[in-house]
């Protein structure tokens, strides 16, 4: 983020890294596709399933995005050092989850392309309070003021391909919450006998 020292963007991404293990157990607890109930405020999210590029190992990153006449569009507001962003562009097909299911897909970085501020102000202003922690105000900056402070972000286009027949981890703890309930239901039948007793 160039708006920002280098010593606060290092704050930054150490503050976004323990966030995300927050979002990626929502998605797995089934609670993915309503934790984006107020982008302006809180962000509008989806997951990218991607490769290492050098353990070749999955990697999952949530990550804030726009769907602009049914194309969805992210940006790495840390530009070319994000390692999610270099995984992909080492390995672009990826898969994703969106509110509607996973979906194949290819990641496509079009920084340069004609609409790229008016994309990028979508997407930023579907980033919530990560855009304004940037130093960016989507809402309020000029084109040409927005263009300056997101000069070294990267905007990417997500093409999706085919929805995804391998949703591994989408979902995979929905079970607890059957557990949670009986263990409620238990805890309440229990306290309810003995003020009976």
């Amino acid at each position: 983020m160039s708006t920002i020292p280098d010593s606060a963007q290092r704050i930054l991404r150490q503050a976004f890294k323990g966030l995300n293990g927050f979002m990626l157990l929502n998605w797995r607890l089934g609670l993915g596709p309503y934790i984006s109930f107020w982008p302006f405020g809180i962000g509008r999210f989806m997951v990218l399933n991607h490769i290492g590029r050098k353990s070749g190992l999955p990697r999952r990153t949530p990550v804030n995005y726009a769907e602009i006449n049914g194309e969805i569009y992210i940006t790495s507001g840390f530009g070319k050092v994000a390692h999610w962003y270099k995984n992909i562009m080492a390995h672009p097909h990826i898969e994703v989850w969106l509110p509607d299911g996973a979906w194949q897909a290819y990641a496509e970085d079009v920084t340069n392309c004609e609409q790229h501020i008016t994309i990028m102000r979508e997407v930023l202003k579907n980033s919530g309070f990560a855009a304004l922690a940037g130093g960016v105000n989507p809402h309020t900056m000029s084109d040409v003021a927005l263009a300056q402070a997101t000069d070294t972000y990267r905007l990417l286009h997500i093409h999706r391909i085919a929805p995804s027949t391998n949703e591994d981890g989408l979902g995979d703890l929905v079970w607890i919450w059957p557990f949670i309930g009986a263990v409620v239901i238990v805890v309440w039948l229990l306290g309810k006998r003995r003020n009976s007793a």
